[in-house]
This record gives C-alpha cells, sequence and structure tokens, in this order.
C-alpha cells in the first residue's frame, strides 16, 4: 500500500478532485480492535447539491463521448484494479473484517463487473420499428439517466458499490457515490482514485462519504436522476416512496431470510457444506445469507451433527493478525443484536447445537434446532453466524414454510431428484434458486434480484443492466413533411 495515499483521502471526499467536506469528519475504525484508521471527510446536503451540479454539467460530455474512449476507461480502471490489489485488499480486511480469502473473491468479482461492464458500450443502441405511416421510421433508442446516485453498503463495500458505477458509467451517466460510513475507503476512496487515474473527466464521478441525512439529500436533489440502493429493507421503502413522490427511477437490493431446503434423499455431506458455507461465510452478514435450514424430519438429527461438525472446525479471529475463517462482526451492536436473537430462541424452546458464544465484536458459528416459525430466528433477517434449523415432513409443507416468509430474495434445495428439485424451486418465491448449491451465489453476467420484501423488480447484472441504468426514447422521421387536416 502507498503510505502515502490516506493523506489525500484525511477529512476530504471526492468532487472535482479531493477536496475539504462541510459536514466534518468521521473516525473510521477496525472493527477487529476498534483501532483508529483514518478520519474522512463527511458529505453534508451542500457537498451533495455542489456535486450533483457538477455532475450535470460533466454528464453530457462524457454520454457523447465515442464509444471506445468509454469503453477504455473502463478496462484501464480494470487493470489498475488488479495492479492495486495488494492495497484493496488490504483495506477490505482491515476497514470491513474481511477475511482474506473473501477479500480475495471480491476484488475478482469486481474486476469481471469492470470487465463486463467495458463491453457495455459496444452493444446496441436500439431498434428500428416499422410505420404503417408511409415514408416514416421510427427509430427507438437507449439514452442515459443523467446522474445516477449510488448508495453502497459495509458488506461487500467494493463489489456492491462497483456493480452499479460500472455499468451507469459505461452507459454514458454521472455518477455520485455514497458508501457506508463504516467503509468509506474500499467503498468510496478507493474507487474514486481508481477512476481518476483510469482517465475518466472530472465531474463524472463524485464519492460522498456520510450518514442518513447524506442518503436523504442524495436521494431528494432534483438533479439526481436515479438512485440505486443495496441495504435494509426498511430504508429501501423509504427511498422508494421519496423516489415515487419526485417520480424518480430507483433499483432497490435489499434484505433477505433466505431458505435452504433440504429433502430427504439429499447428499447431506454436500447439503451441510452448502449449509456452512451459506450460514457463516463473512460472518453471515450477506444479504443472501442462509437464514433459515429447513430439513426435513427424517434426515434433521443428521443434517444438524454435520453443520455442527463444520461449524466447530472454523477458526473465529482478527484477519488481519492470521488466518481465520470468520472475522468479527461490523460491530459490537450487530454483536449484541445476533446474541439477542440466540437468546429469544432458546427461551422459546430451540436448542443451540454449537456455539452461541461471543467475545466482543466476534460471534461463533452457530447452529440452532428446534427453531419454530414463529420465533424471531425464523422471521428475521439475523445478519449473522447462526444456522436455525426448522424441520418439516412433506414437500408443500416446506414450500409453504419457504413462501412465507416476506423476503424473497434467493434460495437453495438439495435433492438427489433433479426434477423434483426444479419441480419445487419453481414454486419458491424468489428471485434466484440453486439446486444442490447454497444460497450465496453471484455470478457477474446473470441478472440478480430478488422479490417480495428483497426488491423492487430492479435487477443487477448482464442484460439487465442496459434496462436499468438507461431510458429509452422513440424519435419518428417523415421523409417529406405531413399535411393534416388541421
Amino acid at each position: 500500500m502507498n503510505a502515502s495515499t490516506p493523506t489525500r483521502w484525511a477529512g476530504n471526499i471526492y468532487s472535482a478532485g479531493w477536496q475539504g467536506a462541510h459536514g466534518g469528519t468521521t473516525d473510521v475504525k477496525e472493527p477487529a480492535t476498534g483501532e483508529l484508521l483514518i478520519r474522512i471527510g463527511l458529505a453534508d446536503a451542500q457537498d451533495v447539491d455542489h456535486a450533483a451540479q457538477a455532475a450535470a454539467q460533466a454528464q453530457p460530455a462524457w454520454a457523447a463521448m465515442p464509444f471506445d474512449q468509454r469503453a477504455a476507461v473502463l478496462r484501464r480502471a480494470e487493470q489498475l484494479l488488479a495492479e492495486r490489489a495488494d492495497e484493496f485488499q488490504h483495506w477490505n480486511v482491515r476497514e470491513a473484517g474481511s477475511i482474506g480469502p473473501k477479500a480475495g473473491w471480491e476484488l475478482q468479482a469486481t474486476r469481471e463487473q469492470l470487465s463486463m461492464c467495458a463491453a457495455l458500450p459496444m452493444q446496441p443502441v436500439g431498434q428500428i420499428f416499422p410505420s404503417s405511416m408511409p415514408g416514416r421510421t421510427n427509430y427507438w433508442r437507449r439514452v442515459p439517466i443523467g446522474t445516477v446516485g449510488v448508495i453502497a453498503p459495509w458488506n461487500f463495500p467494493l463489489l456492491l458499490a462497483m456493480r452499479s458505477v460500472a455499468p451507469a458509467l459505461a452507459l454514458g451517466n454521472a455518477v455520485i457515490l455514497k458508501p457506508d460510513v463504516q467503509t468509506p475507503v474500499i467503498g468510496g476512496a478507493l474507487i474514486a482514485q481508481l477512476f481518476a487515474d483510469a482517465g475518466l473527466p472530472e465531474g463524472v464521478l463524485h464519492m460522498l462519504p456520510g450518514g442518513p441525512a447524506t442518503g436523504d439529500a442524495l436521494v431528494r436533489h432534483p438533479l439526481v436522476d436515479m438512485i440505486s440502493f443495496t441495504g435494509s429493507t426498511a430504508v429501501g421503502r423509504s427511498i422508494g416512496s421519496i423516489c415515487g413522490q419526485m417520480l424518480k427511477k430507483c433499483i432497490l437490493e435489499l434484505g433477505g431470510n433466505n431458505a435452504l431446503v433440504v429433502l430427504e434423499d439429499a447428499d447431506l455431506d454436500a447439503a451441510s457444506s452448502s449449509g456452512a458455507w451459506g450460514a457463516f461465510l463473512h460472518q453471515g452478514q450477506i444479504c443472501m445469507q442462509a437464514g433459515r435450514h429447513l430439513v426435513h424430519r427424517s434426515v434433521a438429527d443428521r443434517y444438524a451433527q454435520l453443520l455442527s461438525a463444520r461449524a466447530q472446525a472454523l477458526h473465529v479471529g482478527d484477519p488481519h493478525a492470521g488466518p481465520a475463517h470468520l472475522g468479527p462482526l461490523i460491530n459490537d451492536r450487530q454483536a449484541e443484536r445476533v446474541q439477542q436473537v440466540v437468546d429469544d430462541a432458546v427461551r422459546s424452546g430451540a436448542k443451540v447445537a454449537t456455539g452461541g458464544r461471543r467475545e466482543g465484536p466476534y460471534y461463533w458459528p452457530t447452529v440452532l434446532t428446534g427453531v419454530r416459525p414463529t420465533m424471531s430466528a425464523f422471521t428475521d433477517e439475523i445478519f449473522g453466524p447462526v444456522a436455525p434449523i426448522t424441520v418439516f415432513d412433506t414437500d408443500e409443507e416446506a414450500v409453504a414454510l419457504v413462501n412465507s416468509s416476506p423476503y424473497g430474495l434467493t434460495a437453495a434445495v438439495h435433492t438427489r431428484n433433479i426434477p423434483r428439485g426444479v419441480s419445487l424451486a419453481q414454486r419458491l418465491r424468489s428471485g434466484m434458486v440453486h439446486v444442490n448449491d447454497q444460497t450465496v451465489n453471484n455470478e457477474f453476467h446473470v441478472p440478480f434480484g430478488g422479490m417480495g420484501a428483497s426488491s423492487n423488480g430492479g435487477r443487477f447484472g448482464g442484460p439487465a443492466n442496459l434496462d436499468e441504468f438507461t431510458q429509452t426514447q422513440w424519435v419518428s422521421v417523415m421523409e417529406t413533411p405531413i399535411t393534416y387536416p388541421f
């Protein structure tokens, strides 16, 4: 890591270069140790207004740039990301509490996002439709939306910012990125510097760390034409309501309470492996986490034993200090909440098969048995390393349990009978279903998104990016002017 780089960020935001923030500063602390990593600037409504006006001025020239030149900026950003892998890795571990392999996967997935988005500018921009009017040609074309506000979360701060920033830029939009204040470096400062060094014209990308007030100013600003938000369902509902009142486009990827269904004929060793990965990866702090393990009664005890054994084999510790399978939760408040969910389940009759242990921000991987659909461990998104097991007796009961949740982000089904698994998957109210796999799946070229309380219907990735980050215009042309009776 370049030791001089943080000096550029200290107390600053990125808006037409690095400059002081009007909203003061905030301390960025390492979740694992509480150590102060850096003090970064906080944007306020004045900063948002300045960025929105600058973005509106810079966007038309960026959109008018030849497509191959816009693509070249994306390709250069991907190349620089590869060259700066150690720096990005360092900050993802220190700032987000990521273990090394998770940070490495996130970096590679982000490179794939950039590579895919570099191809977007060369995609067809429209179609020609026939006309019943002789001499008329109907052109239907995609055009940029304008300025896209991106509000990104802290759990996968690099990837979940870039999956909106990259396609929005590639398709000719300006972007104002608001990273979470807990991860403003890996989710913001490094991204801003990456594109600046890749040759993105000044004013096209702005990076404004901040909390709810900053996000609210961004959502409400009249020069911000679209909002892309990844975060909780409660905040998403508020953003969706504001955008609806302003007739502003928004794409919302929200919470999940995802089910992993294990049928009686499943390969239990493979199913428990998927269950452990889906429940415990990144301390369970993933919207796609396997938060409900629905297991056929006849194999539930064996599944719990296998899953518990996998949990007990995982090492919990500071990922910066040495190898670990699980790092810290993002803050003590979240660790306290996870403990409360586990304690409430136990008081209501559930059993802790393994785990249930907390030390500061660290929470040991936990398996709960005897979880009933009335318990918060079943109904709520836990966002921690907890695997609640609920039993069922029939496929119909399994489908009903899955669909009882208002969330509908992702699900998984384990069975040796593939047609049965596909048939069951098609009955689940979920935007993504994986047969004989786990719930935490993402392929950059496949549209990603949920149903119900997990989304407003928007999708990220592949061809969906063309729909989400553009708007369309119909232009008709008459060879000779038409004369009407009036």
